[in-house]
């Protein structure tokens, strides 16, 4: 596939197309290193299912141009295709490779990055403070979107109840501020999506949720528990949301109301969470078919666990609930100590023999089977556990408990429901990733 690619890619931008390597990450989006007579370049191609709004990318490269003109650090768009006569296959960018890094677990902890730890947040405001500057009427393809109900009717159509986000959509309808205006908003604008050098930030990337609305509504999403990746700082992992938003006002943002900020925050971590369960859903539905993808979809109760944190931080956290795995006619090793045998092979000799994309993998696949034999352990206790929850609220299942809340049969502050649903989302975090807790 490759040989086919790099004969498209030399057709399509004139030149000699050399070292094309797929890259590690991209849960919406391939990504490939090349060189156009040996000028560093990336492509970025659509996968099949991938999460994105607005008019595609020659709209993306567009936007990417007016944000430059505004003074945003971004990758100088090269060329730009529609992927049907070109023989890429699928919408693509290629743009200029920035050095730097955008792994936010090494910005987070590698001493390389610590005094670009102390000013990323300062930089991602006057970044955000520009690219809100791009006038809306000067760019294609954007449309506005009331996400409150956008996200209520993409759980609707996904078929996957959960009360966690019921509860969320509650406190959202409750809570809603006025606008603070309207502005070109990046849509993910987070660490992640930035390229870093020891003096901070050189790039902001993928552009693809782009769209117009609320401003605050980047400054929230900056701040989502998601993109913290372990770190302490509630901007990104690396700062404050007071330099941030000092930062974002003096270089013309408009005036930041925390509270509104907080609002948007709310609203990100249920959106992420829905975009876990959408991108899981692209795995098996078949469309993409990835481990990566697959493995997104345990990744939700996290973002139940911070929506319950933000919507009700005077709240209790439970004791997960614990069991022994069910005794099996099988001969030993058991399913989860075959699981454990498995595991251990993948994080030591696979990983060690392996690099790139495919030692990526290899964790993630590690991480999985670690997962399953957590499951098989406390599962059955665990199912046990939550239809004794269920039925002390005098409901059935989670459908139902969810239809309910949806109806309005509770209030967003009422303690009974909160502390089931938190109790069902912790034991769903203890078996899915437990350092969560």
């Amino acid at each position: 596939m490759s040989d086919d690619l790099a004969g498209a890619l030399a057709a399509a931008l004139g030149g000699a197309v050399g070292d094309l390597q797929r890259l590690s990450g991209g849960a919406s989006r391939e990504t490939w290193g090349l060189t156009l007579d040996d000028t560093p370049l990336i492509l970025q191609r659509e996968r099949p299912g991938g999460i994105r709004t607005g008019g595609g990318m020659a709209a993306e490269a567009g936007l990417i141009r007016a944000a430059a003109a505004e003074g945003v650090p971004v990758a100088d768009v090269v060329a730009t295709g529609s992927g049907d006569d070109d023989g890429l296959g699928a919408p693509w960018i290629v743009a200029r490779r920035v050095e730097g890094e955008t792994i936010a677990r090494r910005i987070l902890r590698e001493d390389t990055y610590a005094e670009a730890r102390t000013l990323l947040a300062g930089q991602c405001g006057a970044a955000l403070a520009a690219i809100h500057r791009v006038d809306p009427d000067s760019v294609t393809g954007l449309h506005e979107m009331e996400q409150v109900s956008q996200f209520r009717d993409l759980i609707d159509a996904l078929g996957q109840p959960h009360p966690a986000f019921e509860l969320g959509l509650l406190w959202l309808e409750a809570n809603r501020p006025p606008p603070s205006g309207r502005a070109v908003v990046h849509g993910d604008f987070r660490n992640g999506n930035l390229i870093v050098g020891p003096e901070g930030l050189r790039a902001v990337l993928d552009w693809e949720l782009a769209h117009l609305g609320d401003p605050m509504e980047d400054l929230g999403w900056l701040c989502v528990r998601a993109w913290r990746f372990g770190g302490d700082g509630p901007v990104g992992g690396f700062g404050t949301r007071e330099d941030l938003y000092e930062a974002y006002e003096a270089a013309g943002g408009r005036p930041v109301d925390p509270a509104v900020a907080r609002w948007w925050e709310v609203l990100g971590t249920l959106k992420w969470g829905v975009m876990c369960i959408i991108q899981a859903a692209t795995h098996l539905t078949g469309q993409s078919r990835s481990v990566e993808l697959a493995a997104i979809g345990r990744r939700v109760c996290e973002q139940e666990y911070d929506l319950l944190a933000l919507i009700d931080p005077a709240g209790d956290v439970p004791t997960p609930t614990v069991g022994a795995a069910e005794p099996s006619f099988h001969d030993v090793p058991t399913a989860g100590q075959l699981l454990e045998a498995v595991r251990e092979w993948v994080e030591g000799d696979a990983r060690q023999a392996t690099t790139g994309r495919v030692q990526f993998h290899s964790r993630v696949v590690a991480n999985v089977m670690a997962m399953l034999e957590r499951e098989l352990e406390s599962g059955p206790a665990m199912a046990e556990a939550h239809t004794f929850r269920l039925a002390a609220l005098g409901v059935a299942s989670e459908a139902d408990l969810a239809s309910r809340i949806r109806s309005g049969e509770w209030s967003v502050d009422d303690r009974p429901l909160l502390d089931t649903v938190r109790a069902t989302v912790v034991d769903k975090l203890a078996v899915a990733n437990p350092k969560y807790l």
